[in-house]
């Protein structure tokens, strides 16, 4: 019989052992070491099969245990070591109260999915690590930053195999009372409530969870309660589940009901309210829409002026490098739930389906498109890795038409990863990782002896191959199998055999089976009786995606061979808790995409930080950092049309890589047993990318680029709005106005008679603004190097100066290029808006060049 309803009995724990229950309630423990050896103290036996759960130990762990721990004066004076660290951690100043005035004051940061610990499933893949580890990093650094996100009652889903090798999906219940988490509650003790209007006068409300990760509070939106109508009760069911609508509705309560939730929040905390609004990613856009709102019906200001300030204190991240990746709804669905009854009266209909339009060359017009309105909203956006920064200019420069793709306004901050969480104790020691203080001197790499170096990751694989086997018979019995033929089990994998790491989620894109292209090349090396391989993998097709499953399928049969068995084995239902074993565990990390649409990858970062080497295709953040030396770079077959002819030739382009030059560094070892050219390279890979892929070096990049300048102009604009007001009205006047703005003529003297470098060219620019003013504009040459039809390569630009004025809005301009380079080289001219308040030149989209006719420069300079 089935119980008609659930709820979870939180133990109470005896005075002397209530620390405990405040040390399990803050999420530090999940990155420290000693909080973690603390609670194994309590019952080892118990930590264990708990999964390393503090929550369920302390429910699980029984009275007379607790009776003898509340007497144990070891014991206790280890709790309260513990929790006096944790309170100095909590309140002490650090790294970022030294940056000075001009960084938020507090930040707020919006993610559909946040990978803090496996305890708190509420992630599907690299989207919600990464999120996980910006606020980790957050707090490691003292950052003011509070993440918000939604809590999915049944998480993404657990994955397992049917026995001939299918995945299938299981949503267990998730009870957020048997979870790090606290209810949000108003000063009478009613638990806190945001709401948000849905068509049809229906509205959708959430009770707020807090999950406190280290110094962060991360809000957790919950519409799974009694106030609703069933139906809105299943919006935060699980995560990327549901059709088109259901996804929508989502997406209104992390935007809207977040926004709604941080105010709630900083009300009744008294928390200082958010500078910068972090979107992480397109799902969270509507958050924009209700800080309009809230400016129009509670400040008073108009739309453009709303706008404006919104946009001034907003960052948005993109992580997809394909369209496909984007969340795009039928404007016809947005018109219905943002219009009628449900519209707000200072957001109306039209201006938020114009934020989301894809009117650009090649957009389509029907939809609303949820990546475009997170760049009309934000000032300030982002890419998660250099290639993925130059991929997103491309994908979306209809945008800025007129400008080139180098133009467009989206930088790029290249993803970390949180040593603290992912890098085994043991590997720790020997580098002294410290991310909290920003001193790690990796120096110290130097002095490690290469005999502890090896000795430390030979352990570190044993314990993955042991764990391996413990997940593969969890498998095998789930299957169907039975424990009479599981005995090989016993002997699958070797702790002394060179082993691959391959792990990710499995779109089509990051070639789950490449690696199968030759399956009796594969074989062999596998078996090679002297140098011999081993493969560990994971991953997880979306529920929808039958494609990924059948990948995971063709897997799953080749690792079912018991002919190579021993040496391959996909572990089914990748999560946190089998990350950490693989990436500390494996000697070279494997990562095989379909460049460029890795955005940027971070598994490869962990598994460097924890001594292993990197093969992979030049995407990501490895077309970034590697340095030749750090791992291999898997040759890529850019611009071969054919996909199955590419996907040949670097499938066998890797095999070459592991026969050729992994497997032999790996195996060639000195008198005393050790891989030297191996640990040299491991050694480099710890110095060179270290200090690199931390996600405090993120976390430090975001402040630097993104969030201390859109405090700043928030700022400028929030003092009295006065700003804003006037920068909107500025940009409706230029807007109405450029049509009439136009160069007219261009003279230069000495260019392509005879120039030498260290000469230079007198320009003059004549030009018609029309009713704008000098002041409202920037006119620019634009010079350097051209290619064989005349396009300007990575052009130098000067900003000439007005010289004269003449009737109706008629202007000369002058200015002086310089010849600093020899070969041919030219110039062109443009106009552009200007104003001190504007993040970029492109941001209005707005630009004039010459007319066609109008002749480039294109002299040999000698």
């Amino acid at each position: 019989m089935r119980a008609i309803r659930r709820f979870t009995v939180r133990p109470v724990l005896p005075e002397p052992l209530a620390p405990l229950g405040d040390l399990a309630m803050n999420l530090r423990w999940s990155w420290h070491p000693a909080t973690q050896d603390l609670f194994a103290a309590v019952d080892s036996q118990l930590w264990a099969a708990t999964g390393h759960d503090p929550m369920r130990l302390l429910g699980e762990v029984s009275g007379e245990r607790l009776a003898e721990l509340s007497s144990d004066d070891g014991f206790l004076a280890e709790l309260r070591v513990a929790a006096a660290d944790l309170r100095s951690y909590l309140s002490e100043d650090r790294r970022y109260q030294s940056l000075g005035s001009d960084v938020p004051r507090q930040i707020a940061y919006f993610s559909p999915e946040f990978g803090i610990t496996a305890v708190l499933p509420q992630y599907s893949g690299g989207l919600g690590i990464l999120a996980g580890d910006h606020l980790k990093a957050a707090s490691d650094l003292g950052a003011p930053l509070l993440g918000v996100g939604l809590l999915y009652r049944h998480g993404y889903f657990k994955q397992s195999l049917s026995g001939d090798g299918w995945q299938q999906e299981r949503y267990p219940i998730v009870d957020p009372q048997a979870m790090p988490l606290s209810l949000l509650r108003e000063s009478d003790g009613a638990p806190a409530r945001v709401v948000v209007g849905l068509p049809g006068g229906r509205t959708l409300a959430a009770q707020i969870w807090v999950a406190q990760v280290g110094r962060v509070p991360l809000l957790l939106l919950d519409s799974g309660i009694e106030d609703n109508q069933p139906a809105e009760r299943d919006v935060t069911d699980r995560l990327y589940g549901g059709g088109t609508e259901h996804r929508l509705l989502q997406e209104m309560l992390l935007g809207v009901g977040g926004v709604r939730a941080l105010r709630t929040y900083c009300r009744i905390t008294g928390a200082p309210a958010p500078e910068v609004f972090h979107t992480n990613e397109g799902h969270a856009g509507f958050l924009g829409l209700e800080r309009i709102r809230e400016y129009v019906e509670e400040r008073g200001l108009d739309f453009d002026s709303a706008l404006e300030v919104t946009r001034a204190g907003t960052v948005f991240t993109t992580h997809t490098p394909v369209p496909a990746g984007i969340d795009r709804f039928a404007r016809d669905l947005v018109e219905q739930h943002f219009s009628g009854d449900n519209e707000a009266p200072g957001v109306p209909i039209d201006r938020i389906l114009a934020l989301g339009a894809e009117d650009y060359e090649g957009g389509d017009p029907s939809l609303f498109n949820m990546a475009v309105m997170g760049l009309r909203l934000g000032q300030r956006a982002n890419g998660v890795s250099a290639l993925h920064g130059e991929v997103s200019r491309g994908m979306f420069a209809g945008l800025w038409p007129g400008f080139d793709e180098t133009e467009v306004p989206i930088t790029s901050v290249t993803n970390g990863v949180h040593a603290p969480t992912w890098v085994a104790r043991e590997m720790g020691e020997l580098t002294r990782i410290d991310e909290g203080t920003g001193t790690t001197d990796w120096s110290v790499v130097d002095q490690i002896p290469e005999s502890a170096m090896w000795k430390t990751k030979a352990s570190m694989r044993a314990r993955l191959v042991e764990y391996s086997r413990a997940r593969l018979r969890e498998s095998w019995l789930a299957r169907g199998a039975s424990e009479a033929e599981l005995g090989w089990i016993e002997h699958a994998l070797d702790p002394d055999v060179l082993t691959i790491g391959f792990a990710r989620r499995v779109p089509s894109y990051k070639r789950l089976t490449l690696m199968l292209a030759d399956r009796d090349r594969l074989k062999r090396l596998l078996l090679d009786p002297e140098r011999p391989l081993q493969i560990v993998i994971a991953g997880k097709a979306h529920p929808a995606d039958d494609g990924g499953k059948r990948l995971i399928q063709e897997v799953v049969w080749f690792a079912d061979d018991p002919e190579v068995r021993h040496r391959i084995v996909f572990l089914p239902d990748y999560d946190m808790g089998l990350a950490y074993p693989l990436v500390t565990g494996c000697d070279v990390w494997l990562n095989n995409p379909l460049r460029p649409y890795e955005a940027c990858g971070t598994s490869g970062m962990k598994a460097a930080l924890n001594g292993g080497l990197n093969v992979s295709i030049r995407d990501g953040w490895w077309d970034e950092w590697f340095d030749g030396e750090n791992g291999w770079a898997i040759p890529s077959a850019d611009g071969v049309g054919d996909p199955d002819r590419r996907d040949d030739l670097e499938a066998h382009a890797l095999y070459d890589l592991l026969e050729n030059q992994v497997a032999p560094r790996f195996y060639d070892r000195d008198e005393h047993g050790l891989p030297r050219r191996w640990l040299e390279m491991v050694r480099h890979t710890l110095k060179s990318l270290g200090p690199k892929v931390l996600a405090t070096r993120m976390f430090d990049d975001y402040v630097r680029q993104l969030y201390a300048p859109a405090a700043v102009s928030s700022r400028a604009l929030n003092a009295s709005f006065e700003g804003a007001r006037q920068l909107a009205a500025w940009k409706r006047r230029v807007r109405e106005a450029w049509h009439d703005v136009h160069v007219d003529h261009v003279e230069s003297g000495g260019v392509g008679e005879g120039a030498e470098v260290g000469g230079s060219a007198g320009l003059r620019v004549f030009v018609s603004l029309g009713t704008l003013s000098p002041e409202d504009v920037d006119v620019q040459v634009l010079h350097g190097r051209v290619d064989d039809v005349d396009r300007l390569q990575n052009p130098s630009t000067l900003s000439l100066t007005p010289a004269e004025s003449y009737e109706a809005g008629r202007y000369r301009y002058e200015g002086e290029v310089r010849f600093d380079r020899t070969g041919p080289v030219g110039y062109t001219v443009r106009i552009l808006p200007h104003n001190d308040n504007l993040a970029s030149a492109a941001e209005l989209g707005l630009v004039e060049w010459p007319p066609a006719a109008q002749p480039m420069v294109n002299g040999d300079l000698r």
